[in-house]
């Protein structure tokens, strides 16, 4: 499989969220490789997403957000998770694909002792637990996933793909931007609706398996 080009992180945020399901996140570590399938992500956009970092313009945080494409926003929530994205868009724009959830690979057994648990279901089924099985941190925050250690490999199979509400925020509730693999028991939450939004579409890709 190869990795995944700067090019492909450059088209439109929405497009990303969805292509990025299926393909390989990989980590080589000093004690080995770890990596798992891209079961959920979600969107965040420059404009009228207020639950977007970017929406209110560039601050020392979410500077990498603005670009290159291709490169790793993370960032700390609760003072302890941290959360992985992919910076998506030209230079400069301010958006980015939040990896919530894999589908672990390799390297079960050190993500078991990173996460402190031998369930497999919950190793890598959220933002903050999949960084901690991936020994992913704010060393990370701007580094390329296109020539370095932490990257994005490409994979093709047929999916079948539903959207829903983002999880975990106060504004920008009413947006279908949330992306997970219909089935998959590693995504975080199957079911997420709000008064405001009904459940998404269903989309199909069809590929052939590489």
């Amino acid at each position: 499989m190869k990795t995944l080009s700067e090019d492909f992180f450059t088209h439109d945020t929405v497009q990303a969220a969805q292509d990025l399901l299926g393909k390989i996140l990989v980590h080589s570590l000093p004690e080995g490789t770890v990596s798992g399938k891209i079961v959920e992500t979600e969107a965040y956009l420059s404009k009228d997403d207020p639950a977007c970092h970017a929406s209110r313009g560039k601050t020392k945080r979410n500077e990498a957000m603005f670009g290159p494409a291709g490169r790793a926003y993370v960032y700390l929530i609760y003072g302890m998770y941290y959360c992985f994205n992919a910076v998506t868009r030209e230079e400069g724009v301010g958006e980015a694909v939040l990896i919530r959830a894999l589908e672990p690979l390799e390297g079960i057994p050190w993500m078991q002792q990173r996460r402190g648990t031998s369930d497999i279901l919950n190793l890598t089924s959220g933002p903050g637990k999949l960084c901690q099985a991936m020994g992913i941190t704010r060393h990370h925050n701007g580094i390329s996933l296109t020539e370095s250690k932490l990257t994005i490999l490409d994979s093709r199979e047929d999916l079948k793909i539903e959207s829903s509400p983002r999880i975990g925020i106060k504004t920008g509730v009413d947006k279908l931007l949330r992306f997970y693999i219909s089935g998959n028991p590693y995504v975080s939450a199957r079911h997420v609706r709000n008064k405001k939004a009904k459940k998404g579409p269903v989309s199909i890709r069809k590929g052939k398996k590489t």
